[in-house]
């Protein structure tokens, strides 16, 4: 989005004039900069699912300095319009291309075989290509995590979950919650509201009043607004922060904040591909990696339930403790048993997971 001119400037100051007999050394020229787009489904606002990759973005920045110069479209719908922007950034030169939302994923895939040369990163995607990696980070550890403190925290043993789309990301937060939220409150309850929508402000806002009136005294989400934490500080209530630290706009109501922390993996990324060592793949990254966090605790957590949350913490970093591994028999919300005693979910089943944990309330609509 901003030219380097610093780098133009010392870029040009290498080439000799045009009398000279000497021509300055190719090794001399100063090597153009990496150009490397982002397409955000929402806009860049002060906290959320974008402003943490933008803060990622910000990280490489700081990082690689003259190396890189960056790119970012702002609340590009998912479909057609992303297809289009993808591949303008393409046309445009960029040699890296972030695309981080699940409904990139097969717009990157088609633009990415028109231009094989630019390295395309699906963040939260599923497929992979010859120039196409995908990234993502377990979430539902910062979700159990803060199943745990909600557990703890509330009075009506009810908790509300604002939820996007049912895709097996979201379930796995939801359900990882949940799961947490038990582990030290049994009789807890988890009411969802799905919203089919990512990022829609009114929308979360009226998803999180209704589940206020039905009893929920700490609510989560999973969509892309602050505005679910607002309103849990209008009606005194308290709210699970996701994506990004939102005590700035929920000071009394935040219990804890899910962090996202995008800035290594976009800095590691960029120098591969600066270095021509840039391979497509498949990194799913959380605590142990440092792409989860778990903190930014509210005026009104005990410590003991933060000191709690933080060991917790410490033992998944540890590979001690997994969300999805049963002490015992562990059922959806329809009685079957989905994961047996002393056994644990692979990968594979976590990132196919179609179901809900006993103790919530919902269904998946599909």
């Amino acid at each position: 989005m901003y030219k380097n001119l610093a780098a133009a400037f010392a870029a040009a100051c290498f080439f000799s004039p045009v009398f000279s007999q000497q021509p300055a050394p190719a090794a001399a020229v100063a090597a153009p900069p990496l150009k490397v787009g982002f397409v955000q489904v929402a806009p860049v606002g002060d906290a959320g699912w974008v402003r943490q990759h933008d803060e990622g973005r910000k990280a490489m920045e700081a990082a690689l300095g003259a190396r890189v110069r960056t790119t970012t479209v702002e609340n590009v719908p998912e479909g057609a319009d992303a297809e289009r922007v993808i591949r303008d950034l393409a046309q445009q030169g960029h040699g890296l291309i972030f695309t981080p939302s699940f409904g990139y994923m097969e717009p990157t895939l088609r633009v990415a075989q028109d231009f094989p040369n630019v390295k395309f990163e699906s963040v939260t995607g599923l497929k992979t290509a010859p120039n196409v990696a995908t990234a993502n980070a377990r979430y539902y550890e910062g979700r159990y995590l803060a199943g745990i403190a909600a557990g703890r925290m509330t009075k009506t043993n009810v908790a509300g979950y604002v939820a996007g789309f049912p895709i097996p990301e979201v379930l796995q937060g939801i359900n990882a919650f949940t799961l947490g939220m038990r582990s030290v409150n049994p009789k807890a309850q988890v009411k969802v509201i799905w919203l089919d929508v990512w990022f829609d402000p009114p929308k979360e806002r009226d998803a999180a009043m209704t589940l206020f009136n039905q009893d929920a005294d700490v609510i989560a989400f999973h969509t892309g607004s602050t505005a679910v934490m607002q309103a849990a500080q209008e009606r005194g209530k308290l709210a699970i922060a996701y994506h990004s630290d939102m005590r700035k706009v929920a000071p009394q109501a935040q219990v804890l904040a899910v962090t996202h922390q995008w800035g290594g993996y976009y800095t590691q990324r960029a120098r591969e591909v600066l270095a021509g060592q840039w391979k497509p793949g498949n990194v799913w990254g959380g605590v142990r990696e440092g792409m989860i966090r778990v903190g930014d605790f509210g005026p009104q957590v005990p410590e003991a339930v933060q000191r709690e949350v933080l060991a917790r913490q410490k033992e998944i970093g540890e590979g001690k403790l997994q969300p999805f591994r049963a002490a015992a028999d562990v059922r959806d919300n329809e009685g079957k048993v989905v994961i047996p005693k002393g056994q644990a979910l692979s990968d594979a089943q976590i990132l196919q997971m179609n179901w809900l944990a006993e103790g919530v309330q919902g269904r998946i609509h599909r």
